[in-house]
Formats: C-alpha cells, sequence, structure tokens
C-alpha cells in the first residue's frame, strides 16, 4: 500500500478486510475478548453522547450468535454496571455463540443480564425501550438476508424506538454498497469498530446508519500493513500537505495550466477551468482556443493569457499543430483538455494531434474530450498513468457503452471498468465520487451537496486538477515519484471541489449558488481543511 495515501488518507476496509486485521491482531496476541470488550466500551461512550443519563433506562439489544452478537452481549454488561435495564435477544440458542462471543455471553449473564429468545415479530414481546441496540448482523452478511431475518429487521423498524444504535453497521446494509439487501435497521446512529465501512459513506446510506462515528478499537497499525486496504476516504484531512508554505517561491514554482477549450459560444467553461486553476494556486494560466472565443473566456480576468489557436474569424479547431503551440505546450507543467472543446470533427482532429506530442505533462480530459475519446477508443491507447479522465455518469456511459443509469446502479463496478481500459487515474463523478487506477486503491468522496449539481461545476474540478497536478510537477518532492502520486493529488483536488461547495451551503442552503463562486471559495477551504493536519474525529466531518 502507498504510504502517502495510508497516511493522508483514512482506510475504509472492506468486510473481508476487517475480517483479516481481526485476525491478524489476534495472531499478533491480542485477543478477540478484549478487542470486543474495546467495542462495547466504545459504542457506550459514542449512546453517552446522545443519553449522559441511562440510570433506569430500559435498553433492548438484539443479538446474533456471531462476533457483532457477542459486542451486544457484552455492551449489556457494561450498560447493567452504569445503571441501565438490559435486555437481550438472541436469534440463535445461546449454545450456539462460540468463542469471544460465547464467553461474553457467559460473562454477561453471570453478571446478571436478562437474556430472552427473539421472535421474528419482536413487538409481540410488548416491551417499550428507551434505546435499542442492533447487534444483529454487523459486516458479516453475505448476500440477500433470509425470509426470517428480513421479517425481523422489519419488526425491529416497526418498533419506532426513540433511539436506535447499530453496532458497526446497520443489520441488513451492504457493507460495500450501503445499499440494503433488501431491508435494513433504521439506525438514529453507528459505531463503526476502528475504521469506516465503505457502505456507511456511500449516497443515501444515512437514511439506514444516522450519524455515524469511528471509534478505534485497538487494533494496532501493524495489521493494516498486513492486510492494507483497497478503499480510502477523501474528506479535509487530505488536503493539510496543501498548505505548506515553500520558502523562495516564484510564479514558476506553483506551475503552468494549460487549458484548450473553449470553442465560440462555449467560452464559459474554459473560463471557469482557468479561473479554478487561479484559485487553485496555479502561477500561471494560459487558454488555448480558436480566436473568437477569447475575448469570452477572458471574460473580465487579465490574469488569464490566452493563445489563439486560429487568425479571426476563424472558429475552428486546426487541423495541425504549429510548432510554436507544440513548444509552448510542451513547457507547461499541467492540461486540461476539453472545456467548451465542442463535439465536431475539427475538435476531434485537433485532439489527435495533441495526444501524439511527445513527452506530454499530465493531463486531465474532461467534458467534451470524453465524447470525442468515446466516439475513438482508439486514443485511449494514448492515455498515460499521469492522465486524468473525469467523466460524469452519462460520458462514462458513452465510454463504457452503457447508460448513465447502468452506470449508476453500480458506480463502483462502473470506475472499475473504466480503469481497465486505460492507465490513468479515473474520476467518476456525482454524488459519491469515486476515484480510481488499475491497480490502485480506490478512494471515495462521500459528500452528496446540492450546491455541486449545476453546470460548471465540473469545468471548475478539472481546473483545480490542473493547478495541483502542475504545482507538483514543480515540487521535486518524493512523493512526485511514488506510483500513486497522480492518484493522491486527484484525490486532494477532490476533496478540495467537494468542500468549496459544502462552504457554500451557509450562504445558499438551498442551491442557487454558480460555478464562479465554486471557484472563488477554492482559497478560503484550503485554508480551512488544510491549516492542521485534521485528527481522528468521533462524527465523520460532513452532513448526512
Amino acid at each position: 500500500m502507498d504510504k502517502y495515501i495510508a497516511r493522508w488518507f483514512s482506510p475504509l476496509p472492506l468486510p473481508e478486510e476487517m475480517r483479516l486485521w481481526d485476525a491478524d491482531a489476534t495472531a499478533l496476541g491480542l485477543p478477540q475478548e478484549t478487542l470486543m470488550e474495546n467495542a462495547a466500551r466504545a459504542a457506550l461512550a459514542v449512546l453517552q453522547q446522545y443519553h449522559p443519563l441511562l440510570d433506569e433506562k430500559c435498553v433492548v439489544l438484539v443479538m446474533g450468535s456471531g462476533n457483532n452478537g457477542g459486542d451486544a452481549a457484552c455492551l449489556a454488561r457494561i450498560l447493567l454496571d452504569v445503571g441501565a435495564k438490559p435486555i437481550v435477544l438472541h436469534t440463535r440458542p445461546l449454545t450456539n455463540c462460540k468463542g469471544a462471543c460465547g464467553k461474553h455471553v457467559r460473562l454477561a449473564r453471570a453478571c446478571g443480564v436478562p437474556f430472552r429468545r427473539c421472535p421474528t415479530d419482536i413487538n409481540i414481546l410488548g416491551l417499550t425501550p428507551d434505546i435499542l441496540v442492533d447487534g444483529l448482523l454487523g459486516t458479516g452478511l453475505r448476500g440477500t438476508l433470509k425470509p426470517e431475518t428480513q421479517s425481523l429487521v422489519q419488526a425491529i423498524n416497526h418498533m419506532a424506538a426513540p433511539f436506535v444504535l447499530a453496532l458497526d453497521i446497520p443489520s441488513g446494509l451492504d457493507g460495500i454498497l450501503g445499499i440494503p439487501l433488501p431491508e435494513a435497521v433504521r439506525a438514529t446512529a453507528t459505531v463503526s469498530f476502528q475504521a469506516a465501512k465503505p457502505g456507511l459513506l456511500q449516497p443515501g446510506a444515512a437514511m439506514w446508519t444516522g450519524t455515524v462515528h469511528v471509534r478505534d478499537i485497538g487494533i494496532p497499525t501493524k495489521t493494516q500493513s498486513t492486510a492494507p486496504c483497497s478503499q480510502f476516504l477523501v474528506d479535509g484531512q487530505c488536503i493539510s500537505p496543501l498548505a505548506v508554505s515553500r520558502q523562495k517561491a516564484f510564479k514558476n514554482s506553483y506551475g503552468h495550466v494549460l487549458i484548450i477549450g473553449g470553442s465560440p459560444g462555449l467560452g464559459g467553461a474554459a473560463h471557469l477551468a482557468a479561473r479554478a486553476a487561479l484559485r487553485t494556486g496555479a502561477g500561471l494560466v494560459t487558454v488555448a482556443a480558436p480566436a473568437p472565443a477569447l475575448h469570452d473566456i477572458k471574460n473580465g480576468w487579465p490574469e488569464i493569457m490566452t493563445h489563439a489557436l486560429t487568425a479571426m474569424p476563424s472558429a475552428t479547431w486546426p487541423d495541425v499543430l504549429t510548432e510554436k503551440l507544440t513548444a509552448f505546450a510542451g513547457r507547461c507543467s499541467s492540461w486540461v483538455v476539453g472545456p467548451g472543446i465542442g463535439r465536431g470533427e475539427d475538435a476531434a482532429t485537433f485532439l489527435a494531434a495533441l495526444l501524439h506530442i511527445p513527452f506530454r505533462p499530465p493531463t486531465i480530459f474532461d467534458a467534451d474530450a470524453l465524447v470525442l475519446l468515446a466516439r475513438c477508443p482508439m486514443l485511449l491507447t494514448q492515455i498515460s498513468a499521469k492522465d486524468v479522465l473525469t467523466p460524469h455518469p452519462g460520458e462514462a456511459a458513452m465510454i463504457l457503452g452503457s447508460t448513465a443509469k447502468e452506470v449508476q446502479l453500480n458506480r463502483m463496478a462502473a470506475l472499475q471498468r473504466l480503469c481497465t481500459l486505460c492507465p490513468a487515474v479515473v474520476v467518476l463523478k456525482g454524488a459519491g465520487t469515486l476515484v480510481g487506477q488499475t491497480q490502485k486503491p480506490i478512494l471515495l468522496c462521500p459528500y452528496d451537496l446540492p450546491q455541486l449539481s449545476m453546470g460548471g461545476a465540473g469545468d471548475v474540478l478539472a481546473g483545480c486538477i490542473g493547478a495541483l497536478l502542475a504545482r507538483a510537477e514543480t515540487t521535486g518532492d518524493d512523493v512526485d515519484a511514488d506510483p500513486c502520486a497522480t492518484l493522491l493529488h486527484v484525490g486532494q483536488a477532490v476533496a478540495l471541489h467537494a468542500l468549496a461547495g459544502k462552504s457554500l451551503s451557509r450562504q445558499w442552503p438551498l442551491r442557487g449558488n454558480t460555478a464562479s463562486e465554486l471557484a472563488d471559495a477554492l482559497p478560503r477551504s484550503m485554508a480551512t481543511y488544510g491549516l492542521r493536519r485534521q485528527a481522528k474525529t468521533d462524527a465523520l466531518p460532513w452532513p448526512r
């Protein structure tokens, strides 16, 4: 696993990876019973945030026979010690509880915790709990719920307990995709042990998870290197390195971004990409476009330099690249190709010529460039591992030969298919943006923000990525020689873009902000989240 990814992005272990962590911790000598005790005490601490006084509170804990059930049994014993009135409802005979789970069941019973067999319709027991704890399945679910378990989950939801705490993950929720299979416990809050699971952070999962809390249970860091994660979280923590000031820096220290796009009538897209690159901190930004489009592209910004590709009044893209353009483009630190470039044959020919320029810097292919690549898949053979593709679901569908609906049904699978087509970093945009690259970890940005759902937001992201890649090209830091360097910088840009959108929600809570305002919010977001190395927080830092 790349050390920089692990340093700046929080792990999101898949269920099977989490089981390997548990097993490796036990192999190192950390007893499973201890991990279960730690998990139960972590759950109690989260519960006490919502209910500081648990005296005489009726707490119903529904437990299965696996480790999740053991967590519930252990929590019941601790709840008894703090004055609550716990009752454990077990779905399997207690003799089925083996290992650490069995030990904690026996200990809880010895301490006086009442256990009762749980019927499929839990409501026939006539219980009116103040708190219900879901320790039924956890991340151990494979496939869809069995009919009797589905009925129990539905009965739990119909119970309408005032507060529901899910242990690790709401029972019935897919730990990877965050969808019910086909039903899931609807929790008020979820305490995820050691690390969040990808399914907890998927768009739409909040209706089952409630507020997600991540609590350490003592699994050594060594186990994470033994069983590396295949997914990581993109949030404010990863922006921290961007706030490091450079000594004796000047404009070229921060790179020169070349935006190639902006046909007449589509100049706004190129302007937004250029504006975002400047706001992200690029030292220089130039837009290359047909001459008639340049006035609209500058849009009153003298800081945006321009390069006319044709003489007035020609509005088409040239068939042949001039030596002047080739030499100039080669001196730039990164390219952003596609915002407003158009979808005509002239644009397609020009794009093909660009891809054959030798020693091309890292290039972001966005918007219309992606449509042109989809029309001519052979061009994908010219894409390198330092390049970036940024499709939204519709553009991804064009490249994959499917539909946007099919992409959205399984975004993870769509991303993985896109990554097999070329070695570039792929950003699958949308709620819960995914970033991936072949044989590299997947980064999940969990934000679902209406302030990002407008025309031009993608152009802003493209410019933001271009600026960070340009900056990286000029540093010479060892991170930029790392095989995951491009993935890391793209993840930072995705986080910065999302957090800029989040910052606009205070002024524009019901949307109405523009893409220009999104670009202009980038510097403040970088400062807000970048001036400190965010420590692990109790509740995950985004609105649910």
